[in-house]
């Protein structure tokens, strides 16, 4: 189950995000759903459009589904998606 204590182990796609800091003060603040995620990138669907969001410079602040809120910085996530979590695995990085 995904908790603030693994949510680096698991898939980002599917879960609803807040941007609650960016180097870009248009992107602050920027809410919706992650659709898609690349090494560098969160894309997410708002509800002006697709927006992809750097994760380098950026916090995310994410609803898990049991409503938990998570802030992550975006610096941790940078890697493709599937080396992130494998490496967080080997390393057991909550």
């Amino acid at each position: 189950m995904i908790s603030s204590r693994n949510v680096l182990r698991h898939e980002l796609i599917g879960l609803d995000v807040l941007v609650s800091g960016a180097t870009n003060p248009k992107q602050k603040g920027l809410s919706g759903r992650i659709i898609d995620e690349t090494r560098n990138l969160l894309v997410i669907e708002t509800p002006r459009g697709i927006k992809r969001i750097a994760k380098m410079h950026s916090t995310f602040r994410v609803s898990l589904p049991s409503r938990e809120l998570v802030e992550i910085d975006g610096s941790v996530l940078v890697l493709a998606p599937e080396k992130r979590i494998s490496l967080h695995e080997k390393k057991r990085i909550p």
